[in-house]
């Protein structure tokens, strides 16, 4: 049975399509307020958006869009929208992911046809009808005292002492730093192999060197910032869902490092800083991923993300244990933290 808000929007649909009568079939949300629904029109796919406007980030959407389909990125097309209602219609890419076709065996192919989007995404310049909001100093530090408050006080019960908590803000404060010495360009903000999307079977058998990137569709681009060059890279690489032989991560790390350069005619910068730069703005992401994980559950009642903080916690220790500045955050998670989760998870099975 549909609620309130999704039989107003198959009243809004039907009016948009010259009175057709819609019938919604739900789909598996994601992490935000968005619900969505796939419907058909003579035949024709399409899906419905319905995205409360006090909590979602519609304008962008539409601005992003236009502007990536201006740069010949595949996104959904808009087909009608009402921001006031928070409802949208869109062009269906199906459901063929990218993360459900990848394997170990193919993946630096197909992954670098991923990063051969990214300078496209990073050039990308919206009209004046938007403007992307700046990722600095506030902005990132938000999102890392999201650890604090859900992952570490509300989930894990772990209540910091004074000197833990300046220990914390150093560290976090040497990951703000390299966030903005970076270049900063159009960041998606959560480029990763969910949100990428097959709309053409991906061939395992070899292609042309100049193969086209048109097989990719890129989806949940809304809350899109201008922000660090290293942060859609690293969100691709060092996924939250799922992990990579580091060796695979590096080839394909160098390659993009080469094409952003060549493509943004960069500076010559120096490979040991590409690689402060993706490590440090990894942590940042798997910090403030973390947090959101465990808020989904609190806050929002979502419990799906909690197997994935393990993950993310895997990467703080690892990555941190590389930089002497980060020696209490890598002792904090990895010997508090993951202990205390991996504690709870046990006493829950």
């Amino acid at each position: 049975m549909l609620n309130s808000r999704a039989e107003a929007l198959q009243q809004w649909l039907s009016t948009e399509f010259s009175g057709q009568a819609i019938v919604l079939s739900p789909l598996s949300g994601d992490a935000g307020f968005r619900n969505y629904f796939r419907f058909s029109v003579q035949g024709n796919p399409y899906i419905a958006v319905d995205a409360p406007p006090q909590s979602s980030n519609n304008l962008g959407f539409v601005a992003i869009a236009q502007a990536l389909l201006q740069q010949g990125i595949e996104v959904p097309k808009v087909i009608s929208h009402d921001l006031e209602q928070g409802f949208l219609s869109i062009s269906d890419f199906g459901e063929q992911l990218f993360a459900d076709v990848i394997s170990e065996k193919n993946m630096i192919k197909h992954y670098q046809q991923a990063i051969d989007l990214l300078p496209v995404i990073a050039g990308t310049k919206l009209n004046s009808s938007y403007s992307l909001p700046i990722y600095d100093k506030a902005f990132i530090e938000l999102e890392l005292s999201i650890f604090s408050e859900w992952l570490l006080a509300t989930h894990l019960q772990i209540n910091l002492s004074a000197q833990q908590q300046t220990q914390l803000e150093q560290c976090f404060n040497y990951l703000v730093d390299s966030a903005l010495a970076q270049p900063q360009v159009f960041m998606h903000r959560d480029y990763h192999s969910r949100n990428i999307m097959c709309l053409a079977e991906l061939s395992l058998k070899p292609q042309p060197e100049q193969s086209s990137s048109s097989t990719l569709g890129i989806i949940d681009f809304q809350d899109a910032v201008l922000g660090p060059i290293t942060y859609d890279v690293v969100s691709l690489l060092r996924d939250c869902y799922v992990r990579w032989p580091d060796e695979q991560v590096e080839q394909l790390f160098d390659y993009f490092c080469q094409l952003i350069t060549q493509e943004l005619n960069l500076d010559e910068i120096p490979k040991a800083q590409w690689r402060r730069w993706f490590d440090l703005m990894g942590l940042q992401r798997h910090i403030k991923a973390s947090g959101i994980f465990a808020r989904l559950y609190h806050r929002d009642n979502k419990s799906g993300y909690l197997a994935d903080i393990p993950l993310t916690l895997s990467y703080i220790i690892d990555i941190s244990s590389q930089y002497p500045e980060l020696a209490f955050l890598h002792q904090l998670v990895g010997e508090q933290v993951l202990p205390a989760l991996l504690t709870m998870n046990k006493d829950e099975a």
